[in-house]
This record gives C-alpha cells, sequence and structure tokens, in this order.
C-alpha cells in the first residue's frame, strides 16, 4: 500500500511501481492459471432452473398513477476539517393515462414533459450536517434528530399536503387504517440513555424517555441515532432518510385516499423507484405496510403497487436469464433460488423476512423490456417465502397497465419513474456544484 498524499498538500502521494507488474505477469503460476480460465456463455442449469410463466391477460388498465422517486448529494471539503453535508431530494408524481398518451415514448418533447411535471409533481428537500458543520448550541448528534423529526413535517410540498409525511408515518406506525389501532409505538433504543424503552402514545409525534425523561421524537424509532455521535454521522443516515421520505411520499396519497374516497384506489397503480423494503432499523415499518395491504385485500380493496429495482444484484441476474425467457413471461423466484442462485448464499435463513414488503419478481414484456419488479403479496401480513402470481395483489390490473407506461428512452424503463427521476434528480454536475457553491455561503463560520 503506497503512502497517501498528506492533506495539506505538501507533498505528493507515493505511486506504486509500475515494475512491480513484470514479476506477476512473468510467474510461470500465474500464466498457467490465466490459460486455464475461460469465458463461456451463461448456460442455465439442465431442466432450467428458473420457471418462466406466461403473464395474466385478462387485467384491467389501472387509470391514475402515482410515482416516487429520491436523490441525494454529498458535499464534502476536501481540506481539513473536512466538512460534510448532505442534501437530499424526493418527489412525488401524479399522472394519468390520457396525459401519459400525448408523451411521445420514443422522442419525448421536453416542453411537454416540463408541463406535465410542473402541473403533477410535488417535491421535498432537507439537508443533513454530516461532520464540522453544526448548528449554534446543538451537538450533531441532537441536531440531525431534530432535522430528521423536522423534514418529515416538511410543510413545503403544498397547501394541500402540510405535514403530509408526518402524518402518513403515524398512519402507518399506529397502524391507523384499523377499527382499534395500536395504543402506542413498539419499542425502540432510546436516544439518550440507550435503553429499548422508549415508545410514544397514540398518535403523538414527540415525548419522554420513560427511562431518563429525555425527549423522544417518533422518527427516532428509525434508529438512525444509533450509528452518530456527537460530532460525526455517516453517509448513510442520509440515505436511509432518503428511503423514508420515498415510502413516506408514495404512501401519502394512499392514506388520503383511504381516509377520504377510499374507492377510488381501485383505479390507480402506485410504482416506486427501488425495492419494496427498508432495510436495517427501518425495517420498523415493512410489518406494518404488509399488514395495511392485506387488511386493504380483506375489505375489497387491491392496492397496485410495484417497486422497480434497476440496479444491484436481482437485475444482474435478469441479464443473464432474460435473454432466453419468452416475451409475456413472468419469473418468481422462491427463497431457495434467491439464496442459492442470486445472493449465492449457504444459509437456511428467509431473504428479506424482516426487511421487504413486496416480493421480487422478473417480467420480460418484450425483447426490449425486461425490468425486476416488485409486489405486495396477501397472506394474512406475512412474509411469503414462495409467492406465487395468486399471492402478488392487484397483479392482473398491474400487468395490463405496464404496457401503457413503458418508456422507450431506455431499455425496460417505466416512464412515470424516469419523470419523478426528473423531477428528484440531484445529479453529480452540474448540482453537485452549485449545491457546494449554496453550502459555502451559507455556512458561515461555523
Amino acid at each position: 500500500m503506497p503512502y497517501q498524499q498528506g492533506k495539506g498538500n505538501r507533498l505528493p502521494p507515493e505511486r506504486a511501481s509500475k515494475l512491480g507488474h513484470l514479476e506477476v505477469i512473468q510467474s510461470e503460476l500465474v500464466q498457467k492459471l490465466c490459460k486455464s480460465f475461460n469465458d463461456p456463455e451463461f448456460v442455465e442449469h439442465a431442466g432450467s432452473v428458473s420457471k418462466w410463466e406466461a403473464l395474466p391477460k385478462d387485467g384491467a388498465e389501472l387509470k391514475i398513477i402515482f410515482s416516487t422517486d429520491g436523490s441525494i448529494q454529498i458535499i464534502e471539503n476536501p481540506n481539513p476539517p473536512f466538512k460534510a453535508i448532505a442534501f437530499v431530494k424526493s418527489a412525488l408524481l401524479r399522472v394519468d393515462q390520457y396525459a401519459i398518451s400525448k408523451i411521445d415514448k420514443d422522442t419525448p418533447n421536453p416542453f411537454a414533459l416540463r408541463d406535465l411535471m410542473k402541473e403533477s409533481a410535488l417535491y421535498h428537500s432537507t439537508a443533513f450536517p454530516l461532520r464540522n458543520v453544526y448548528i449554534e448550541g446543538k451537538t450533531n448528534y441532537d441536531a440531525i434528530r431534530e432535522v430528521l423529526f423536522e423534514s418529515v413535517k416538511d410543510k413545503g410540498l403544498n397547501d394541500s399536503l402540510e405535514g403530509a409525511m408526518m402524518e402518513t408515518l403515524k398512519w402507518i406506525a399506529y397502524e391507523k387504517w384499523l377499527d382499534v389501532p395500536k395504543t402506542e409505538l413498539e419499542k425502540f433504543g432510546c436516544p439518550h440513555c440507550e435503553k429499548n424503552v422508549a415508545t410514544l402514545p397514540f398518535n403523538e409525534e414527540k415525548g419522554k424517555c420513560p427511562e431518563c425523561n429525555g425527549e423522544i421524537f417518533i422518527t427516532d424509532m428509525f434508529g438512525l441515532h444509533q450509528s452518530m455521535t456527537d460530532d460525526y454521522a455517516p453517509n448513510q443516515v442520509a440515505s436511509d432518510y432518503m428511503g423514508v421520505s420515498e415510502t413516506l411520499m408514495i404512501f401519502t396519497p394512499i392514506r388520503f385516499y383511504w381516509e377520504k374516497k377510499r374507492e377510488v384506489l381501485r383505479n390507480c397503480l402506485f410504482v416506486k423507484d427501488g425495492p419494496l423494503s427498508l432495510r436495517a432499523t427501518l425495517a420498523k415499518l415493512s410489518a406494518p405496510i404488509r399488514r395495511f395491504f392485506e387488511f386493504a385485500k380483506s375489505k375489497g380493496i387491491d392496492v397496485a403497487m410495484i417497486g422497480q429495482e434497476k440496479t444491484g444484484q436481482f437485475f444482474d441476474h435478469l441479464q443473464l436469464i432474460g435473454n432466453a425467457a419468452p416475451v409475456g413471461s413472468c419469473f418468481i423466484p422462491d427463497n431457495k433460488y434467491i439464496q442459492e442462485q442470486i445472493k449465492h448464499n449457504n444459509t437456511t435463513a428467509i431473504y428479506g423476512a424482516d426487511t421487504n414488503y413486496g416480493a421480487k419478481l422478473f417480467v420480460k414484456m418484450n425483447d426490449y423490456h425486461k425490468m425486476v419488479i416488485n409486489v405486495p403479496t396477501g397472506q394474512r401480513g406475512e412474509f411469503v417465502t414462495s409467492p406465487s402470481q395468486e399471492h402478488l395483489i392487484n397483479f392482473k390490473n398491474i400487468v395490463a397497465t405496464l404496457p401503457k407506461i413503458l418508456s422507450n428512452k431506455f431499455e425496460g424503463a417505466l416512464l412515470p419513474i424516469e419523470l419523478a427521476n426528473k423531477i428528484a434528480s440531484l445529479s453529480t454536475y452540474p448540482s453537485a456544484k452549485t449545491l457546494e457553491l449554496f453550502a459555502d455561503k451559507h455556512k458561515g463560520n461555523h
């Protein structure tokens, strides 16, 4: 490992010697091994490990589409004391099939896209002082906890959705769709005494720890404070918040219609960028979400939702098995297949049992539109280890709607996600430079 460049930039870094490569490539063992390496085309196991089946053809098209996406940009100063600020943006888009039908799927008019997004989009933005940037009188630990709380309470979405994400968080956490909701939150780690005794009574947003009497927020239930110290927070804190905000965004119209006019939900498709899952301590919301989908189904309301994975192990696996799959088919892997063929784990654990609120499946609409999607399942609110099409809530109507929202701009693209991404995106350039200038302007001497 070479010496690195000093932080003061006085001396250059040590360069790795190029002469060191010669001994490697001249080694007889290395040459012998390289000659034995092959690069065969992928061939599935005999008998076809993946079981593709025809997509249903008797569904009804869903007319109202909601989509959500999020973006994050970490601005880090490369010089001491290495200040870091995270900017997070998430967006919610509502469009109908009539509006989508007017968009050219091959060469969409940018002005038509602008008008569509201007009339139909909401977005939420926030910023976190991760390292060596502080709020007067507060440690980073306390400041970030308060930023998390105030961000979920954001009133900037628009006048009709003031505090919408907070109301949605309470709706999920307290399971307020039930005739008898939860009387208190599931216990979580107190950010002050660290004991797993913190909770809040029904519908409360903040209160006191029963053990140490320290102030706790409902957002502390996510446990993000567990990875922070008084003056340091990892980038993952901001990434996790983005996941929370995307989830709360997509469930806000679900909550609204459930409370005001739930019949509308029968004609809606909710599309989330990324998997239907919440990692680590955020997964406290996954089980209530699964229970909601099952409860809604028991009341005759099949809420249609999908999450699309555009990267990761499942996406990579689709590139291996998708070309040989028949057009108009899907493959729903069970836990055994996921662990052995995708995750390559030798374990008896159930993949996603605590974190996922949807089953993963591979779908091939045509030769140019293969995708990994997640669909909620209905089985008494429990995680389904071997899902089938019958477990996938409103799957027939989802399949009938997919051809109408495909985009030809990218392979496997869905237009609602593409549009939501345009609103939420904080690209590396020029957004990063703009945010960096903004951060420098506003951080003063702190």
